[in-house]
């Protein structure tokens, strides 16, 4: 078809929006012209996103949040202060949660045939858009409104985001999601249009987990997230490996503050604590072969909190493609994906300590087993959940958007 400008909009940068990133770039090889706006807020990430960008066939544009011009000063500022009122006062705002009228302002500046919005202040952005009448589509990887403990839900726009999320299911043009089990959530609470299961496939790396040389060396567990916090299942999982018998050691990947590392190890007697090891954060292109170092990987999403129990979330299809077998949490999104091969991992209660470790056990003691499912789980990468498979249709749900 006919080239288009497309302007996608994140509220951060891409090194932390593989989505965003992956949409971006294919949508660019099919030959549009996109733009990704996002926000330059987080330092780490600045070395990554010029990295990606220099080759990337897509422009990138940033608000800055990190400069010291009396410009950001304000800016930031104004954040601050919503988030004041919100917390005093009780009165969210969607401010509260970024520079959402910078952001507006920019994206109104920016002609576009098609502006697809990802995240909480684009997705109001987008809602703000479909009543001028332009044209939207929508990502809705995380439900905004349904996500977080309750605890951290306080002071957050929760009415805002469910009216929100209603006018981009009414009014968006595209419409994706990740899992099935999320769309069919969204489209019950809202009606509107359902949206199209786009999953958080990665490309496949050229080389997947290789067996170890040493037949001494113990099965290593992997969990990786941007951040490591409460709300994760690690303090659950944690409780069950400290009863296991069989050695095996734990890496835990993702940005970490000392207080709650120390709390996780608190939970080991002190002959676990030298097996877990922490690992900071690595660029998009190292992490498959990080992960592909290991044996098996941990998503331990929790029912409690409904987004992350319908969603399909990054690591257990990562996990999949470098071939990992998976040790999962009995949400809905992952259920969904090892019904499609329940030889590629196993589904464990994570309150229950004891049948959890037991599992355990049987896992590590089976070499074979073992093995077997992490060539199902490499299997399962291939033939459903890679981005080969889901970049063009992606593609092609875009662009029916823009006919």
């Amino acid at each position: 078809m006919k080239a288009a400008r497309i302007l996608i909009v994140t509220n951060g940068p891409l090194a932390r929006n593989p989505r965003v990133e992956k949409e971006a770039r294919i949508l660019g090889k099919a030959g549009h012209e996109v733009t990704v706006l996002g926000i330059r807020n987080h330092a780490p990430s600045l070395a990554v996103d010029a990295e990606i960008a220099s080759s990337a066939p897509f422009h990138h544009v940033q608000i800055d949040l990190l400069g010291a011009r009396p410009s950001v000063w304000l800016l930031r500022l104004r954040i601050r202060l919503a988030r004041d009122i919100a917390h005093r006062l009780r009165l969210p705002s969607m401010q509260s949660l970024g520079p959402s009228g910078a952001l507006l302002s920019e994206v109104r500046a920016h002609p576009a045939d098609l502006v697809i919005v990802h995240n909480e202040i684009p997705h109001w952005i987008g809602a703000r858009l479909i009543r001028e009448g332009r044209r939207v589509g929508a990502d809705i990887e995380d439900w905004h409104s349904e996500d977080l403990l309750p605890q951290d839900r306080y002071g957050r726009p929760l009415a805002l985001l469910r009216s929100v999320e209603k006018t981009l299911l009414h009014g968006a043009v595209h419409l994706t999601t990740t899992s099935d089990a999320l769309a069919n959530g969204l489209h019950k609470t809202y009606g509107g249009r359902r949206p199209a299961v786009v999953t958080n496939s990665f490309r496949l790396p050229i080389e997947p987990r290789s067996e170890h040389t040493e037949s001494d060396s113990p099965p290593k567990f992997f969990w990786g997230s941007q951040i490591t916090g409460p709300g994760r299942g690690l303090e659950l999982f944690l409780s069950a490996w400290a009863r296991t018998n069989r050695d095996s050691r734990l890496v835990i990947q993702g940005e970490v503050t000392p207080k709650y590392a120390h709390s996780l190890l608190a939970i080991l007697p002190p002959s676990f604590r030298a097996r877990v090891t922490f690992l900071p954060l690595v660029s998009p292109t190292e992490l498959p072969a990080l992960i592909a170092r290991h044996d098996i990987g941990l998503a331990l999403e929790q029912t409690a909190i409904r987004n992350r129990d319908l969603t399909i979330t990054n690591k257990i299809l990562q996990y999949l493609g470098a071939g990992l077998a998976v040790v999962a949490s009995d949400t809905a999104g992952q259920r969904e994906v090892l019904e499609r091969d329940p030889n590629a991992g196993i589904i464990l209660p994570l309150s229950e300590t004891t049948a959890l470790s037991k599992a355990l056990d049987r896992l590590l003691g089976n070499p074979a087993a073992l093995r077997a499912r992490q060539v199902a789980a490499r299997r399962l990468a291939e033939s459903h959940y890679c981005w080969e498979l889901e970049g063009p249709r992606l593609v092609a749900l875009v662009e029916a958007a823009l006919g």
